[in-house]
């Protein structure tokens, strides 16, 4: 069988786990104090310090590092590929390590991944990174030339979950139309077609519907006006986009089990919000089923959110005109980690090259 260590930066903690084929072995997550990351300057410094504590609780658990065949990190902010199973390189990691993509936690994934594969003389894997991107032409176009539409969302979890859910009915991910919708303090909603993403709603940049802490697409000009009025300069709207909209902004809350208590203790705004979440998300799922020209073979609600019986029973009274809907709540990310991994590794898909996939996709957008 072959074996895998799959590495998962966050913020202030590292998943870690170990398979044995699809078996899994362990699976952690190791806190780090948030004093102990604040001490480094940068994000590319704290890599000598996870790699230590990852390397001393995998010694703890008597795992040998040797043992492994391939060490499978998180995909970071890099530039725009298609979906699939990277081999990590230098240019990689220089992208990565440089930040000019951007700057988040899962950057370190295949950095750290990196350095334990060359430690150990073995290979290291990125898969289905935040950046793919498999738009067709005609999804860039914003309505103002030079600013195009980005595809970063929950490509790995919304891959896997496709995947998983069309296995149990006996399709194949490449051959059918399906909507994924990742419900969690971000959400995106994305249309896959034949195996590729041709649209999604980038909820990083406002687009779609309002989350827990996400303000969810608003006018541009009402936009326009808070920055001129309030003085607001550019981090300021950041936070206000990403941090402090949806949920929190109406309820100042990012727990939809808090929004349910107050419905139930009678709150008649909190049961706004919550039908005005409902129709958000509704209406993003149509308009991804319009992008399949209707012809939908399952709707699929994930993530965090999906935990939410409430929530889940009354997206799938909505959305049922359209098809047949199913929720696998949370996320699979370490196994489809280990799958995308395994995928390559005995034979069944090819790996890919991350320079060359990079600047095939940028030629083919200049055209």
């Amino acid at each position: 069988m072959v074996k895998t260590i799959i590495i998962n930066p966050g913020s202030t903690s590292t998943k870690i786990a170990m398979f044995d084929g699809e078996k899994s072995i362990l699976n952690t997550n190791i806190e780090h104090d948030n004093d102990e990351i604040l001490k480094f300057n940068t994000l590319v410094d704290q890599e000598p310090f996870r790699v230590n504590k990852i390397e001393e609780y995998l010694d703890s658990e008597g795992i040998d590092l040797n043992e492994a065949d391939a060490f499978v990190g998180r995909g970071g902010l890099m530039r725009p590929i298609p979906g699939g199973t990277y081999e990590v390189d230098s240019l990689m990691i220089e992208d990565l390590k440089s930040g000019k993509f951007g700057i988040h936690a899962s950057n370190l994934g295949a950095i750290i991944s990196n350095y334990l594969a060359k430690k150990f003389n073995k290979r290291a894997f990125i898969v289905d990174p935040v950046v793919v991107d498999e738009f067709e032409p005609v999804a860039y176009l914003s309505g103002f030339k030079g600013l195009d539409r980005r595809s970063v969302f929950h490509a790995l979890n919304q891959k896997a979950v496709a995947r998983e859910a069309l296995k149990r009915v006996g399709k194949k991910y490449d051959e059918s139309n399906v909507i994924v919708a990742h419900l969690g303090g971000g959400i995106s909603i994305g249309a896959h077609k034949n195996g590729k993403v041709i649209d999604v709603n980038n909820g990083l940049d406002g687009e779609g519907p309002f989350s827990p802490n996400r303000t969810g697409q608003v006018s541009a000009m009402s936009v326009v006006d808070y920055i001129f009025e309030n003085h607001a300069d550019r981090e300021t709207m950041r936070k206000l986009i990403t941090q402090t909209g949806g949920l929190v902004s109406y309820l100042g809350t990012n727990d939809l089990r808090d929004v349910e208590t107050m419905i139930d203790s009678g709150n008649e705004y909190a049961k706004l919000i919550f039908d005005s979440l409902v129709y958000q998300i509704s209406k993003e799922i149509a308009k991804q089923a319009s992008v399949l020209n209707g012809d939908v073979d399952l709707i699929i609600l994930t993530g965090g959110l999906a935990y939410s019986s409430i929530l889940t029973s009354s997206l799938i009274q909505e959305n049922k005109w359209i098809t047949k809907v199913e929720s696998i709540p949370g996320e699979m990310e370490m196994r489809a980690l280990n799958l995308g991994a395994q995928r390559v590794l005995t034979g069944a898909e090819e790996v890919k090259n991350y320079q060359k996939e990079s600047e095939a996709l940028a030629n083919a957008k200049r055209i």
